[in-house]
């Protein structure tokens, strides 16, 4: 299993609108980033998620599931870019920000730290377990 973490702007799509969507599940489209893109192409069904949100908040609120694996984003009029669907799994107990992460020394290296600005990324498994840890949940 793999684990990435999906950037959203609360205003745009936030935790709430997530666990308020049919069965808490929704596509993730409207990526315009090579790089992020190609993160979603490396998603497999079962793989699971951070949800975080950008902009003012900054801060992971949920975890979710990747439930459909890469496909068209039919938003894209140009035909490169596609998108995966995601599913609610749980709220963090304790939202967990930038701010906490980069403070933590052995999170130094992950893709939030060092590419702020990528919407999708991968996560590696020591820094899931930590940031599962440091949000009140099991990982």
């Amino acid at each position: 299993m793999a684990y990435w973490l999906f950037k959203s702007e609360p205003g745009a799509w936030s935790w709430e609108d997530q666990l308020a969507s049919p069965s808490a599940t929704a596509e993730w489209d409207g990526v315009r980033n090579y790089q992020a893109c190609n993160n979603m192409k490396a998603m497999r069904k079962g793989d699971k998620g951070f949800f975080y949100h950008s902009v003012n908040e900054k801060q992971i609120v949920g975890v979710v599931e990747i439930v459909k694996e890469y496909y068209p984003d039919p938003t894209d009029d140009s035909d490169r870019f596609g998108m995966v669907d995601v599913k609610a799994v749980k709220s963090l107990k304790s939202k967990v920000s930038l701010a906490d992460i980069k403070s933590n020394e052995k999170l130094s290296n992950i893709a939030l730290v060092r590419q702020a600005r990528l919407s999708v990324m991968p996560i590696d498994s020591n820094s899931w377990k930590i940031i599962c840890k440091m949000g009140g949940i099991k990982p």
